[in-house]
């Protein structure tokens, strides 16, 4: 676990925030090191620091001595998230337009559609390394599946990634999608196979260990991408057992103590309500005795997945601390989009493979031949106090927990209410290590410029005003401008038509003021214009993406939201 004495050392060190180039040049002789840890699917509400009941005390650590930015804004889902972050830019100028399974005909060999992070881009780690960074990964990559789209090809000295969006976690090698049964792995670009005994948070933290050792000298990038806790939901029976009974309240129950909490800890407004927005799905109370059972522990197992992830977490925290390295280390938290509330079985194929090939009674959820996740109801429960949940372009799918910690810098567990994107992660490190954003040409090739801003300014309070963002996938898409967004989403989540939200009066979507404020509607749809513009979107038609099958069926014991 991270331990206090480190807290009280970085205080010891406390400069205050300062602009990267006064940071870089009180330290010319050793740039700061960069770990990033991505989860993978993880709720607003889930850790501790943002007010959740799982224990989280490696990242509460963090938090209690850094920044939780409560305004951090992903992708919709996993790989359009991270060709942002590696990019800087658009996912639809990196790539990533669409995600790579799920790409249309007519997105198809489009520029931006190629379903793996392009050459039109120059990569975070590429620069780093340019610059004489040691860089390396671990875990889930998720955006090119062949060696030359791996890591290795793209900025990083060293990596060991699950290249599919997901797999078990333990030794078997299944992947999650029927039709792609084989979970592929690479080292340093060369498949192989994991080792018996495999579990992927555990594995994962122990790759990022050695990878920072591998770095001698070098200040290092290491990015330690979890695959929890993305489903299948597994872990280890010890971690289970500990949640035994947590979750017998139900739904409703939790939300309310994590809303709760986090209004206390100054997150969200006291006047805040959560937003539950379908009512066709069942309550706690009118499930069955046996029904509730088996829902309590699939939340038990996402919580023993959880709270695995963040013993893995402290113990990489408290090897830096113990190689003398943690004091010079900048750490930055994150999740790689909002809760997962989908059904994974209307994946092509998924309903008849679960059920042929995995043991899903109650007595072996969460084992390694089990296949299960935790659907509508907990993933809503999980973006408390925003509506939704990944897949869409509401708050519950693309804000997520953030947690920054700074060398130098005890922060006392600041909470920063500014917005701030995924792409921001770039511009940011690279002024934390005194590099210029890259040009184009770079090294030359032609690149898109980067479109992130440096976090520092609103880190420091000077945020821009009117900071206009915009969002598309699957058709759905959503623009912010400021405190103003307006969102398109197809019925039964939308009403088909773009709407209009004050998000400082009206944070958690609740009310649409599209016919009551034309004006800035119309202002709105000329900045979502001039987006789709910059970034080449061919938008997706929503009833093309409904046939495909995923992120448009959310069912819960024969009621479904329709």
């Amino acid at each position: 676990m991270y331990k206090n004495n480190t807290l009280l050392r970085r205080l010891g060190l406390a400069m205050g925030l300062v602009a990267a180039s006064t940071l870089a040049s009180a330290n010319q002789a050793e740039k700061p090191n960069f770990l990033l840890i991505i989860a993978d699917d993880l709720g607003y509400s889930d850790i501790g620091a943002f007010g959740g009941e799982i224990e989280t005390p490696s990242l509460d650590a963090l938090a209690n001595e850094g920044i939780r930015m409560t305004n951090f804004h992903t992708a919709p889902t996993c790989s359009p998230t991270r060709s942002m972050l590696f990019s800087g830019t658009d996912n639809h100028r990196a790539g990533i337009g669409n995600m790579a399974e799920l790409l249309t005909p007519e997105q198809k060999g489009q520029p931006g559609y190629e379903g793996h992070l392009n050459d039109l881009v120059v990569t975070l780690p590429e620069v780093l390394r340019d610059n004489g960074y040691h860089t390396s990964t671990t875990g889930k990559w998720h955006l090119g599946r062949t060696e030359a789209l791996s890591p290795n090809a793209r900025g990083f000295d060293e990596s060991w990634v699950l290249v599919q969006g997901g797999a078990s976690h333990f030794d078997d090698g299944r992947a999650i999608i029927g039709v792609d049964p084989k979970a592929i792995y690479l080292e340093n670009g060369k498949q192989v196979e994991v080792p018996k005994g495999f579990f992927s948070s555990d594995f994962y933290a122990d790759k990022a260990i050695e990878y920072v050792n591998a770095a001698g000298d070098k200040p290092f990038f290491h990015v330690l991408s979890f695959t929890a806790p993305h489903w299948p939901l597994q872990a280890p029976d010890s971690y289970i057992r500990k949640y035994e009974g947590r979750y017998d309240e139900g739904y409703e129950a939790i939300r309310q103590q994590r809303l709760g909490k986090m209004k206390d800890m100054g997150l969200v407004g006291h006047e805040l309500a959560a937003n539950v927005p379908f009512d066709q799905l069942p309550t706690w109370d009118e499930l069955t005795d046996e029904q509730r059972r088996i829902e309590a522990r699939k939340m038990e197992i996402y919580a023993a997945m959880v709270d695995n992830m963040d013993e893995n977490i402290g113990r990489v925290i408290d090897h830096l601390e113990k190689a003398g390295k943690l004091d010079n280390t900048v750490v930055m938290f994150m999740s790689d989009n909002g809760a997962d509330g989908n059904s994974p079985e209307v994946l092509p194929r998924n309903k008849e493979w679960i059920a042929s090939e995995y043991d899903n009674s109650f007595e072996n959820m969460g084992r390694r031949d089990s296949y299960v996740w935790y659907g509508a109801q907990w993933g809503q429960v999980s973006a408390t106090p925003w509506p939704m949940w990944k897949g869409y372009p509401t708050q519950g799918g693309f804000l997520v927990p953030a947690i920054l910690s700074l060398p130098g810098k005890n922060a006392n567990g600041e909470i920063n209410h500014e917005f701030f994107h995924v792409m921001d992660i770039m511009p940011t490190f690279l002024e934390l290590a005194g590099i210029d954003v890259p040009t184009t040409p770079y090294k030359g090739r032609e690149v898109f410029e980067v479109q992130g801003i440096s976090m520092v300014p609103g880190l420091n309070g000077n945020a821009p005003e009117n900071r206009v963002v915009g969002w598309e996938l699957y058709g759905r898409s959503a623009v912010r401008m400021g405190d103003w967004k307006i969102r398109l989403m197809e019925p039964p989540y939308g009403p088909g038509q773009w709407q209009l939200f004050n998000l400082a009066v009206d944070p958690t979507e609740t009310t649409d003021l599209a016919s009551k404020e034309p004006e800035k509607l119309k202002q709105l749809l000329a900045e979502w214009d001039k987006y789709v513009k910059r970034n080449g979107v061919i938008a997706a038609d929503p009833a093309d993406m409904r046939r495909v099958g995923y992120s448009f069926t959310t069912c819960l014991y024969g009621k479904c939201v329709e």
